[in-house]
């Protein structure tokens, strides 16, 4: 391919790797990247192995989506924009709301008003929009009616009940979540995120510009940020397993999520910027398939051959789901694409990967002191 690609957020642990996916294909490849200390680093040309990643794949621009005129000198000559930029976490959105809002949703709108009212070459633009816009995802009822419960009550949890529920329904049991499922976060990020997603959907076929939506779910794999306390269970707790420190398994352990391995995500984006099918579409990207927290801990135990206590405390997060899952089913059927690296062949690749890194310092421990001293943590 020919193609000129903008990756926005690209020195990050999805964009690195995307990038040279399409450089492999023939693209040319720039990157706009903040490069935070959250993730990069002090000093990113040296404390970042992402950043150094990219040395000789793409050209870098350090810049921030916030900024119209650095927006705008990425944008030229550009055809395909994948927009990953974007401040992650849950617990942290919801209190650095002013950042979340201003990089995700005001970014997004300063791209849209460029390619509004100024002159480009842009013809489709991905978003990448992720799992946390359904809140808690789709469950059944016993007599198989799908319902998708509200936000679990401060109260009940901190009772010890950690499960969903709705009045007068009984017992509610997960079922995978399709791109139809109502939208309804519980977090600041999720927020944002949906409003990223509505923003570019909306806007960008006004403009003549194809858009798709990328719905990622729980991402993790080599790259992965050692570094962001805020992010990514499997870090964090490699960190913890590595420094010998004990687990805190939050609620019951049996929480869950859809973890799907990187290579897996970069190649459904791929697709989603070069497939003609893709054009208009809201795709799922994930494995299908639910994990507990404390099915996460045991397969990192496996794979490092080492154990360190645990204890399933009973502690939550407010803005936490129970659980989520995909349904994948338009991904394979539009896209003829099925995610293929199974949990314990990603988390065996993962770990190896983090015994070649060195440790970090622990800073979940002060994010976590920082959530709990704003009730966000309880």
């Amino acid at each position: 391919m020919s193609d000129h690609i903008l990756i926005t957020g690209g020195a990050g642990f999805i964009g690195t790797r995307l990038a040279r996916r399409f450089v492999d294909a023939g693209a040319k490849v720039t990157v706009l990247d903040a490069l935070i200390p959250q993730v990069h680093g002090d000093d990113p040309a040296t404390t970042s192995p992402l950043l150094r990643s990219l040395d000789g794949i793409a050209e870098v621009i350090h810049g921030s989506v916030t900024s119209i005129d650095q927006l705008r000198t990425a944008l030229v000559g550009v055809n395909v924009v994948i927009h990953l930029a974007a401040e992650t976490g849950t617990g942290q959105s919801m209190y650095e709301i002013d950042r979340y809002v201003t990089t995700n949703v005001g970014g997004t709108a300063k791209l849209l008003e460029l390619l509004a009212n100024e002159p480009h070459s842009v013809r489709r633009v991905v978003i990448a929009s992720s799992r946390p816009i359904y809140g808690e995802g789709a469950y059944s009822t016993s007599d198989g009616n799908i319902v998708f419960p509200a936000h679990r009550d401060d109260a009940v949890m901190a009772s010890g009940d950690f499960d969903v529920h709705m009045h007068g329904l009984g017992p509610l049991t997960m079922v995978p979540t399709d791109e139809q499922a109502k939208l309804h976060p519980s977090s600041v990020y999720g927020i944002t995120k949906q409003m990223q997603e509505s923003l570019i959907m909306t806007v960008a076929p006004t403009l003549g510009i194809e858009p798709v939506a990328l719905r990622y779910q729980n991402v993790y794999g080599p790259g992965q940020s050692l570094k962001n306390p805020y992010t990514g269970i499997l870090s964090i707790f490699s960190t913890l397993i590595r420094q010998g420190k004990d687990i805190n398994i939050f609620e019951d352990g049996l929480e869950s999520r859809d973890f799907v391995y990187i290579d897996d995500v970069v190649e459904a984006t791929y697709l989603a910027a070069t497939h003609q099918n893709a054009v208009g579409g809201v795709f799922n990207v994930g494995s299908g398939i639910a994990t507990t927290v404390s099915e996460v801990v045991e397969a990192l135990f496996e794979a490092f051959d080492t154990r360190v206590p645990t204890h399933i405390s009973g502690n939550y997060r407010v803005g936490d789901i129970r659980h989520n899952v995909a349904d994948t089913s338009r991904l394979r059927e539009v896209l003829g694409f099925s995610p293929s690296v199974t949990f314990s062949d990603g988390v065996a690749r993962f770990v190896e990967w983090v015994l070649s890194e060195p440790i970090e310092d622990d800073s979940y421990q002060r994010s976590l002191e920082e959530m709990a001293s704003r009730s966000l943590l309880k």
